[in-house]
């Protein structure tokens, strides 16, 4: 088979993929006119930008994750590099009295030096994996643990609160009336959609995820497009930790921790397949607005924390059975 034919044949999957895209868009009508019985509040315009600002970190790593999903592969570790790939970078540019390493580098560094973290731990899970042939899995949930460990370790499992300034503006500033959050995660999820879409390297996670070993009889250089999706993927977990750290303020012991739980769940409803060569970035975007909107539908409620798990997990539930209906295609 050649790779044109592979990709041609990626291609077509993709675009089957499109009709199925909005299958949750049923899911999120349902939601946002419950939300408005709920509170009068939750259909403001204010209420609303705020679900979009507190999702727009969770949906970066959706993003990283959807992705190297499609091309077949996990990658649990990417909640791990939302916390400790900030808490790093900004101990390396902050003084020893305020927490970190008085390195004396400049503090303008410390967001390429995150972005560069998040890359190096991607760019180790995919030279484990492909190099020496180990699960996808067990390496990112050993590495899971080491990288918060990590973080815990240097930190003393404290929180870090002298953050520079070019963090605390990616977290708070507004432009054009959006938060820079949400911008930067929608161009970042219109850039993925894009290369999927219409980039032969993008239709090639398509035709790995599908069939790795036909993807390289057809001429795909699997292994170098796996490792730079796992780098890719890395860079953005550490993107998502720049914006959660900014929007908060300040990088806590355990930022990130049990992210990767949501973060399959929006992928998963969203239709991204976990078996790998299915989905799409659009249907990811679903899933993690359905996400939002009921974790603000059960703060507006009044519902304690210690239930939201349970709802979470019944929300999602339905939200796969309507997909199911809507899609009329059966889920992997």
């Amino acid at each position: 088979m050649s790779e044109p034919r592979t990709l041609v044949r990626a291609g077509a999957r993709l675009r089957l993929g499109r009709f199925r895209d909005l299958t949750l868009v049923p899911v999120i009508v349902v939601l946002l006119i419950a939300g408005s019985f709920v509170d009068p509040v939750f259909l403001t315009t204010g209420n609303l930008t705020n679900v979009l600002q507190q999702q727009s970190a969770l949906a970066l790593v959706v993003l990283a994750e959807a992705l190297i999903l499609i091309a077949g592969k996990f990658d649990l570790s990417l909640e791990s590099t939302v916390g400790m790939a900030p808490a790093v970078a900004v101990m390396l540019v902050i003084p020893v009295s305020a927490g970190g390493f008085g390195l004396g580098i400049p503090s303008g560094l410390a967001i390429p030096l995150c972005l560069l973290i998040g890359a190096a731990i991607g760019a180790f899970n995919g030279f484990l994996i492909m190099r020496f042939q180990l699960s996808a899995f067990v390496v990112t949930l050993a590495m899971l643990i080491v990288v918060h460990g990590l973080q815990l370790g240097l930190t003393g499992g404290k929180s870090l609160f002298a953050l520079p300034e070019s963090f605390l503006y990616l977290g708070g500033a507004t432009w054009l009336g959006l938060p820079a959050a949400v911008w930067i995660t929608g161009l970042l999820f219109a850039a993925g959609i894009a290369a999927l879409a219409y980039f032969r390297a993008g239709r090639a996670l398509y035709a790995i995820g599908g069939n790795a070993d036909a993807a390289r009889a057809a001429g795909i250089r699997v292994d170098r497009v796996l490792w730079v999706v796992f780098i890719v993927g890395g860079t953005l977990a550490a993107l998502a930790g720049v914006l959660e750290t900014g929007r908060l303020g300040g990088i806590s012991a355990n930022q990130g921790v049990g992210w990767i739980f949501m973060v399959f769940a929006a992928a998963v409803i969203g239709g991204v397949s976990m078996d790998g060569g299915k989905g799409t970035i659009l249907g990811a975007l679903t899933g993690v607005l359905v996400i939002g909107l009921v974790e603000n539908i059960l703060t507006l409620k009044g519902v304690p924390g210690e239930w939201k798990q349970l709802v979470y997990g019944v929300i999602i539930l339905v939200a796969l059975m309507i997909s199911r209906v809507a899609g009329g295609r059966a889920q992997d």
